[in-house]
C-alpha cells in the first residue's frame, strides 16, 4: 500500500498535463514495445532464464573477478537508469544492474508480477553470478522485491544491502494520500507524470522521454499488480531485522523516522536522508550518492 501512496504523490506532484498535450503522450508512446538503452561504455548485454522459463536481462561492466554489487531498479523502471552508479562503481567492481520482468530489456511474462516471484528471480540471478555473496541496491520497488528474496530464501547469497527510498515495514506507516475524485489519467500520461515527478534536478527531455518510453513497455495490468503485492507490511520488517548483512538506508524526508527507529532497533544499520532530492535520488544526487555508498562498502562490506 505505501508504494501505491508514494506513486500516486509523485505522479500527482508533477504539474499537470492539458488534454492536448495528454494525446500527444499517448499516441508517441502507447506502442512501445521496445526501447533502446542508451549507450553505458563498458557495459554488456547478457540473459538467463529463469526456473519459470522467463528471459530476464541484466547489464554487466567491470572486473568480473571483483566483488559485485547488483542494482535492482524501481517499479518499470530499466537497469540503464543506474548509470551513474555503473560508471562510478565499475572501475573497481563487479556490477550487474538488473531488468526485473517486464522491465526494460526483460521478457514481458504473462504473469510472475507478485512479491514472491520477483524475489526468486533476484535469487536465481545471484546464483548465476557465482557463489560469492553481493552486495544488492534496491531501489524503490527494488526494496521491496531485495526483502522478498531474504524473506523467502534468507542472505546468504548477501554481502549486504542497500536499501533506497521506500518503506521497509518499520514505524511509523507512511501516511496516505488524501482522498481523490479526480477522473483516472490514462496510463500513458500517469506515466509520463510520475516519471518528471522523480527528479527535483533538471533533466533533458530527451532522458526523460526515453524513460518513460522505457516504462510503458510493462503492461498496465502488470503495473497495477507491482502495485498491490498481498502481504501485510510486518512481512517487510520481518525480512530487514532477519537478515544479517550490514544495512544502509537511504530515504527522503517522508521516511526519515523509519530510518530513525531501524538505525536505533537494527544492529549493523547505517541510515542517510536526501532533503534535497527526488525519489531517483541516485540520479538527482549521485556525487553524494556514490560517495555515501563507497565508504559504506569501505568500512561494512568490503573493507
Amino acid at each position: 500500500m505505501w508504494t501505491i501512496v508514494l506513486l500516486l504523490g509523485l505522479a500527482a506532484g508533477c504539474a499537470g498535463v492539458t488534454q492536448a498535450v495528454a494525446q500527444t503522450v499517448v499516441s508517441q508512446t502507447a506502442v512501445a514495445q521496445g526501447v533502446a538503452a542508451p549507450a553505458i561504455p563498458g557495459t554488456e548485454s547478457r540473459f538467463f532464464t529463469t526456473s519459470d522459463g522467463v528471459r530476464l536481462h541484466y547489464l554487466e561492466a567491470g572486473p568480473r573477478a571483483a566483488h559485485t554489487i547488483v542494482l535492482v531498479p524501481g517499479w518499470t523502471m530499466p537497469a540503464w537508469i543506474w548509470q551513474p552508479q555503473i560508471t562510478a562503481f565499475s572501475h573497481a567492481y563487479h556490477v550487474v544492474a538488473f531488468d526485473p520482468r517486464g522491465q526494460g530489456d526483460s521478457e514481458v511474462a504473462v504473469d510472475g508480477y507478485d512479491q514472491e516471484r520477483r524475489g526468486r528471480d533476484i535469487g536465481e540471478l545471484l546464483a548465476r553470478l557465482g557463489p560469492a555473496p553481493a552486495l544488492v541496491v534496491g531501489w524503490s520497488l527494488g526494496v521491496l522485491d531485495a526483502l522478498a528474496l531474504v524473506h523467502a530464501e534468507g542472505d546468504a547469497h548477501l554481502a549486504g544491502l542497500i536499501l533506497v527510498d521506500n518503506s521497509v515495514g518499520e514505524e511509523p506507516p507512511p501516511q496516505g494520500a488524501p482522498p481523490s475524485h479526480a477522473r483516472p489519467l490514462p496510463h500513458a500520461v500517469f506515466m509520463h507524470n510520475f516519471v518528471r515527478g522523480m527528479f527535483h534536478r533538471p533533466q533533458s527531455p530527451a532522458y526523460l522521454d526515453r524513460l518513460t518510453e522505457a516504462t510503458l513497455r510493462m503492461p498496465e495490468y502488470a503495473a497495477r499488480a507491482l502495485l498491490s503485492y498481498p502481504v501485510p507490511r510486518t512481512y517487510w520488517r520481518e525480512a530487514v531485522y532477519a537478515a544479517r548483512v550490514p544495512v544502509l538506508y537511504v530515504v527522503r524526508p517522508g521516511f526519515a523516522a523509519q530510518a530513525a527507529n531501524l538505525q536505533r532497533n537494527r544492529p549493523d544499520t547505517e541510515t542517510a536522508v536526501f532533503s534535497d532530492a527526488g525519489h531517483a535520488l541516485f540520479v538527482d544526487d549521485a556525487t553524494r550518492f556514490n560517495a555515501l555508498m563507497q565508504d559504506f562498502i569501505h568500512r561494512h562490506i568490503w573493507p
